[in-house]
């Protein structure tokens, strides 16, 4: 009787295995074909939108009078936003695929400048028709490759959770048509950043990478960058130190500096191998409550930042976000608050350690700059605001505007109702350049339930 029991109890324990196993593996496949079909669905939204600014970028060529030219390459900023999307939507984080973004955040960021313009007063220029027509040519080579890989994609069935699988275990190099079909693509863009095109006026990327290529100071060595990043850091004795060298296709030459403590603390660094300035410092380690305010932590940050010589610089934003303090100074000059040169300091409230800081921007854009005097008072400036704003402060500053270009405005900060504004009008024609909603502190909701 016992051994009839046993056994039923085992049929029934053997079922229900089966049953969950397959349970298991119906959950697992319903979850592979969702991620396929996104993947399928975001690769050919990818090729019908490159196909579209292709045939736009074409349209734009024909066109001379604004009301038609500015919202046709409005429509080109809009359709390289959502391929970028789609790009994102793709398992491509592990293939190298930068040229091509860089490609599409040109285009998105030529066509953005231009359509927001006043062609009629500052029609394209001969330069701006000529990178016009190197965007119309470049996009239908990719147009063509990203078709061809479709074509196969669909002709042979394949499957792009088989691209995932073969970079998440590193064996891309091996014969697998999609990831050599994105190759091709990306050899194309590369093509285009070899060209000319970069030297159009404004171009944000450009502006970054000559600045930071031509910082004063000689160049640094390993060993040299190493050293700073103790001094930086105050981790003297590391147990660990990894040091590369920054990668062909960079921005700028620089060095990735890890190390770690006795402790386990880690501390990552970019140095730049000209001048050897930190880009960008990171110290990872757990912040416990905290026992300093944010005031005293303002203190640590000014003081780190005269330390390491960052000069010129004033205060411009400060918050708390659980056990750390954020702060943003920027640079002055003359009086004149200069945004663009800015600097984030990062410190632990725990003891007051700076734990992290960013100063490309500051390192992008520090220089004396010439903008001369405003054209309009004070007084003319703020009667371009809302008469319902009450102008609470009121300064001069510089800033990039849409355009990427910098300029001199009056800065006024002001409420209307509950909220409070940052309003800043164009010192010379008083355009108003940027309206915001300065930001509230957020409300607990712990104790709400």
């Amino acid at each position: 009787m016992l051994r009839i029991f046993t056994i039923i109890i085992l049929s029934l324990a053997a079922a229900g295995t089966g049953v969950w196993g397959y349970q298991e593996h119906r959950e697992k496949n319903a979850i592979l074909i969702n991620a396929e079909n996104n993947y399928q669905r975001a690769f050919h939204d990818l090729t019908f939108q490159v196909d579209r600014i292709h045939d736009q970028i074409g349209a734009t060529l024909a066109m001379n009078s604004r009301k038609s030219l500015s919202p046709a390459l409005a429509d080109v900023w809009r359709l390289t936003s959502e391929a970028h999307s789609d790009v994102g939507q793709l398992p491509l984080t592990l293939l190298p695929f930068n040229k091509t973004e860089d490609f599409l955040g040109e285009m998105g960021d030529f066509s953005y400048r231009t359509a927001v313009r006043d062609l009629e007063k500052e029609p394209l220029s001969d330069q701006e028709y000529n990178h016009l027509k190197n965007l119309h040519k470049q996009s239908a080579q990719i147009k063509e490759e990203l078709r061809k890989v479709q074509h196969l994609v669909i002709k042979n069935n394949l499957r792009w959770m088989d691209v995932e699988l073969a970079l998440a275990t590193g064996k891309e190099n091996s014969d697998n048509t999609i990831i050599d079909g994105f190759k091709t693509v990306e050899k194309q863009a590369e093509g285009y950043s070899e060209t000319n095109a970069s030297t159009v006026p404004g171009q944000t990327d450009a502006l970054k990478d000559n600045r930071l290529k031509k910082l004063p100071g000689d160049k640094v060595s390993k060993e040299q960058a190493v050293e700073i990043a103790k001094e930086y850091s105050q981790m003297k004795q590391p147990e660990e130190v990894k040091v590369t060298k920054s990668g062909k296709g960079s921005d700028f030459p620089f060095y990735s500096v890890n190390m770690k403590g006795k402790s386990g603390n880690e501390v990552s660094m970019d140095i730049t191998q000209k001048g050897g300035y930190p880009v960008w410092y990171i110290l990872n380690r757990e912040v416990q409550k905290p026992k300093i305010g944010l005031n005293d932590a303002f203190i640590k940050a000014e003081s780190f930042l005269k330390k390491n010589k960052y000069e010129g610089l004033e205060l411009f934003d400060s918050a708390q976000y659980d056990s750390v303090g954020v702060f943003t100074f920027v640079a002055v000059q003359d009086g004149v608050r200069i945004y663009p040169d800015a600097v984030k300091i990062k410190v632990a409230l725990d003891n007051g350690q700076v734990i992290g800081a960013a100063a490309k921007d500051y390192l992008e854009h520090d220089q004396k700059r010439t903008f001369g005097k405003p054209v309009l008072s004070e007084t003319e400036a703020e009667a371009y605001i809302n008469k319902n704003v009450k102008v609470q402060e009121k300064r001069l500053a510089v800033i990039k505007n849409e355009l990427n270009k910098e300029v001199l405005c009056y800065e006024f900060l002001g409420t209307l109702g509950k909220d409070t504004y940052r309003i800043l009008i164009n010192a010379k024609d008083g355009t108003e350049e940027q309206v915001e909603v300065l930001k509230q502190a957020e409300p607990v909701y712990e104790d709400v339930l």
